[in-house]
């Protein structure tokens, strides 16, 4: 049985399904926060708060890897712990660090910071070969100006250190592109209380369908487990509406693709982690969008295990312990797995989701819908959701079609509209 300590995590479905793994797996583990009520203000709507699991909750400031990190070192040998993880990405560089720190397996400290930094990728990858958007790097108006001015419209503005979309968006002219900066000077501090890079990317709009690679690389040596679709929507926002596990491609596809994200992981030096390399398929071949050292969110990794049995939080854990893992897939009895997302039509106070009665269907294996009185913010972003549904299916390629029906169905009523 291994001891993990979990730095830090999402509020959303990873901060039950990483703890219900690593329990399931036969180990346990012990939770820092430099905020507790962070997690508590989020409790779950049903069934025991994820946190109750662990066998010791510690606070300490976990921003600052000066005082967290000598910290941890003093009670690892009362504690012993024997791997570090977070399933949030605003820890995942400090987690890797603490873990070299304490003498314990984990991913290379750097590679984690190169990938969790956008720019640090996108320079790495060009400077490597590994195919990639053409782009530039600003910290100033003026600059972002130049760099769009040199590879001309439509472009794509990210902040290189946010993560579930926020903040990144498709500009068309100079009007558009100075909206967007301002936007993203006005959001200087993340949600963590993390002090943001002044560095924006500006990149060019790649078109073609967008795919993730999920990914485990285990003493030296990556396996991919396979291919999800994603679908976006909410322009000029890249808001993701669903995902189906195993994506509907071509095998030469998939190999490229394949072969892309084994690339990109390769070349940034990750290793001994899960990774979720988000791919668009574009006329001249597959190019990277980013490589997240971590598995993938909006429970992608659910679709997997709904379809193979390889459950990549348990693998995550794993990994983080030393574990050499078993990646062989079982047949479930399901060959396409698929969630779609309800986004908000507008913002305001959401009177009922009508509609709970289509997803009443032998193929829903999970939905989740928000409450009456829950104030819906706008779709520009994955953080800002309704609901899901998921659904499973026999059939190669169909269970993203039927989740989407689903929620298509669905009606969301605002409270001023009732009367």
């Amino acid at each position: 049985m291994g001891h993990l300590l979990l730095v830090e995590s999402w509020v959303g479905a990873m901060s039950t399904l990483l703890p219900r793994a690593i329990r399931e797996g036969g180990h346990r583990f012990s939770f820092v926060t430099r905020d507790l009520q962070h997690y508590l203000r989020s409790a779950p709507a049903s069934g025991p708060h994820p946190l109750l699991g662990a066998d010791n909750v510690l606070t300490v400031e976990t921003n600052d890897p000066d005082v967290l990190l000598p910290h941890l070192e003093r009670l690892q040998p009362v504690l012993g712990f024997d791997g570090v993880a977070t399933s949030c990405d605003y820890y995942l560089a400090t987690a890797a660090r603490l873990a070299e720190r304490l003498g314990l397996p984990g991913p290379p400290a750097e590679a984690v910071e190169t990938a969790c930094s956008k720019d640090r990728t996108r320079r790495l990858l060009g400077e490597t070969g590994v195919p990639g958007p053409a782009f530039a790097l600003a910290e100033t108006l003026r600059g972002l100006e130049e760099g769009a001015a040199a590879m001309g419209y439509p472009l794509v503005v990210k902040p290189v250190d946010l993560c579930a979309g926020m903040f990144v968006r498709k500009v068309n002219d100079a009007s558009e592109l100075r909206e967007a900066f301002e936007a993203l000077q006005g959001f200087p501090v993340n949600a963590r209380g993390q002090q943001r890079s002044p560095v924006v990317l500006l990149e060019e709009l790649l078109t073609g369908a967008e795919v993730s690679v999920e990914s485990v690389t285990f003493g030296g040596r990556t396996t991919v487990v396979g291919v999800t679709d994603k679908s976006v929507a909410g322009a000029p926002w890249f808001v993701e509406t669903g995902h189906m596990f195993p994506a509907a491609l071509e095998a030469d596809t998939e190999r490229a693709v394949a072969d892309a994200a084994v690339a990109a992981i390769e070349a940034l030096g990750l290793d001994n982690t899960v990774c979720h390399t988000e791919i668009k398929l574009t006329a001249d071949g597959p190019k990277i969008v980013e490589v997240n050292p971590r598995p993938a969110g909006n429970q992608i990794t659910e679709l997997i295990r709904r379809v193979t049995g390889i459950d990549l939080a348990a693998i995550y854990a794993q990994v983080a312990l030393g574990e050499k893992p078993d990646l062989t897939s079982v047949d479930t009895g399901a060959a396409s797995a698929a969630i779609s997302f309800l986004l908000p039509p507008r913002t305001g106070a959401i009177e009922e989701i009508r509609g709970v009665e289509e997803l009443r269907d032998p193929a829903v294996v999970d939905y989740r819908l928000k409450p009456a009185g829950h104030h819906a913010g706008a779709a520009t972003s994955n953080n800002n959701y309704l609901g899901h549904v998921m659904v499973t299916s026999g059939r190669k390629g169909a269970a993203r079609a039927h989740a989407e029906s689903l929620i298509e169905r669905l009606d969301v009523r605002y409270a001023e509209e009732t009367g």
